[in-house]
């Protein structure tokens, strides 16, 4: 997927970090997430209350409609159960690149999306090390856009779970700084060559 993601950076950037999560994590993230205890607590109700109240009865016409009834009232259940299926392809198709102008972000299941955002368009980097991050010594890198969404919150792009979050989180956030501040502040009115804000970016 590297290979993919490589293909759509600009001929005029220069690639500082590629990467893919940490495999374990990874994995780990996506079985214990918070759609589980809603699951399993859908599944119990599903099982044994209201599947024990129809099959309780013995009636051939209640189980014929009970059966197709508690497919469809598991749909939770199932959404959950088909993330946990499809984790490795999902896996398979996430991949980070990092250049001198923005990052690049692929994934999906079924599809593969790319996600990019410009260094210009980011307002701020967050570093986030949730419990499974620490266990596998990992780390999350959020970039905040200042576009909003249609409900009115920032967008974000983010580095999941990565094993050199800090040399990253350091790096990304060096270059936001940089190039937010040249185009926030441009000095020169934006020559070929940017004389405002101290920072090694050209053009």
């Amino acid at each position: 997927m590297l290979e993919e993601l490589k293909a759509v950076v600009g001929s005029n950037e220069k690639i500082l970090y590629e990467g893919k999560p940490n495999k374990k994590c990874y994995i780990f993230e996506s079985i214990f997430n918070p759609l589980l205890p809603f699951a399993l607590i859908w599944a119990f109700v599903d099982f044994f209350i209201i599947g024990f109240s129809f099959f309780i009865e013995g009636d051939r016409e209640v189980l014929f409609f009970a059966i197709p009834f508690m497919l469809i009232h598991l749909m939770p259940v199932w959404i959950y159960l088909g993330g946990i299926l499809f984790v490795v392809k999902k896996y398979k198709n996430t991949a980070y690149i990092v250049t001198d102008k923005a990052i690049y972000v692929s994934s999906g299941v079924l599809t593969v999306n790319i996600n990019t955002k410009p260094f210009a368009e980011l307002s701020h980097i967050d570093l986030y090390r949730g419990i499974f991050d620490q266990m596998f010594n990992v780390g999350d890198i959020v970039a905040t856009s200042n576009q909003l969404k249609q409900n009115g919150t920032n967008t974000t792009i983010v580095i999941n779970s990565i094993s050199d979050y800090l040399d990253v989180y350091n790096l990304v956030k060096k270059l936001q700084i940089d190039i937010y501040s040249d185009v926030m502040y441009p000095n020169d009115k934006r020559p070929p060559e940017n004389h405002g804000y101290n920072t090694q970016y050209k053009g």
